[in-house]
């Protein structure tokens, strides 16, 4: 699929699986590969753009689980990558740890 063009983080700045076990090292990754990344807070005017991600392309429920992360490519196509994990904080660390390590981000490092 090559290189995505942006990440997209749904979150919320009060969750521990979000700020900063998700939000902090998607960004390095950003800046490393050289593209945005976009943080859409839910408890902001984002929640509408969240709201539209989680929906097409996440795991969507009224009351959907945070942080979910997105990649956006040249293409237009967006591909969901992870949602956290309810069992607790050190699940979800895992969870972006292997996304960065073998997942799409991965094999997209510079």
């Amino acid at each position: 699929m090559g290189k995505p063009k942006a990440i997209h983080v749904v979150y919320a700045k009060w969750c521990p699986h979000c700020v900063p076990t998700t939000v902090e090292p998607l960004k390095k990754r950003a800046e490393a590969l050289g593209i945005p990344c976009f943080l859409h807070d839910i408890d902001t005017d984002e929640v509408r753009l969240a709201d539209d991600l989680v929906k097409k392309y996440g795991d969507w429920s009224p009351d959907y689980v945070i942080p979910q992360v997105f990649l956006e490519y040249g293409d237009g196509k967006v591909e969901h990558v992870l949602t956290g994990d309810s069992r607790g904080v050190a699940s979800t660390k895992s969870l972006v740890e292997d996304l960065l390590s073998d997942g799409p981000l991965a094999k997209s490092r510079p």
